[in-house]
């Protein structure tokens, strides 16, 4: 008999915050994070597919000083979700969650095995931290990034990060198996990293380490 799937429908207040710290533990979920479209007030909203036999998804808002700090966690599965690499890999539920674009963010994204999508154009970061076990990891970053560190991760799945044109990045790839796939306009420094001509005088930077241990690694210039 297949396990009940639910959905859990939140919206979390912005009450006023001027800074957040978002931690996301999807558990063997697919997870897409990106932006508010209207003028909600509210720090973060979303949908969160879990299986009745685990019960809601934990979450907790504390806020202190101006900044809150959101956790989202998922409950494990009750027995393993098996998974390939690549494009085979796919979670066991869904999560979509919006954020406050207005509010600066560390983002952290984790999948026990899913894909994780992460479209975050518009928003203003100070750090980002996503990985999964075995899915794949598609980033978009926001237009400003000031000194950003961005660490993505697979354990077999194809990591890809999209940066905005005019700013300069240093990229540490690496992959087990598969290629590492940087764009043109990058110069070589060693046998896994790459950065833009112009990155040590750039005011807009922004420091990646990406890693699979299967999959491709791809660093591309929008």
């Amino acid at each position: 008999m297949a396990k009940n799937v639910l959905t859990h429908n939140f919206a979390e207040p912005l009450n006023g915050a001027a800074a957040a710290k978002i931690d996301i533990q999807a558990g063997d979920g697919n997870l897409t994070v990106d932006t508010l479209t209207g003028s909600e007030q509210v720090l973060a909203s979303g949908a969160l597919q879990y299986f009745e036999s685990q019960g809601l998804p934990a979450r907790t808002l504390v806020a202190f000083n101006g900044e809150a700090t959101l956790t989202l966690q998922g409950g494990k599965a009750a027995q393993p979700w098996f998974r390939l690499p690549w494009a085979t890999c796919n979670g066991a539920t869904e999560w979509q969650i919006h954020l406050n674009p207005t509010v600066p963010a560390d983002l952290t994204a984790h999948s026990n095995g899913g894909n994780i999508e992460l479209n975050l154009a518009g928003m203003t970061l100070m750090s980002l931290s996503t990985d999964t076990g075995g899915g794949n990891v598609e980033v978009v970053l926001p237009d400003s990034a000031a000194d950003l560190s961005v660490t993505a991760k697979s354990g077999a799945g194809n990591v890809t990060i999209y940066v905005p044109g005019g700013v300069a990045v240093k990229v540490h790839a690496t992959t087990g198996l598969g290629k590492v796939i940087v764009d043109s306009s990058f110069s070589k420094i060693d046998d896994h990293t790459y950065q833009s001509p112009d990155y040590d005088s750039a005011a807009q930077k922004v420091e990646i380490t990406a890693k699979s241990g299967a999959g491709n690694v791809s660093v591309n210039i929008q």
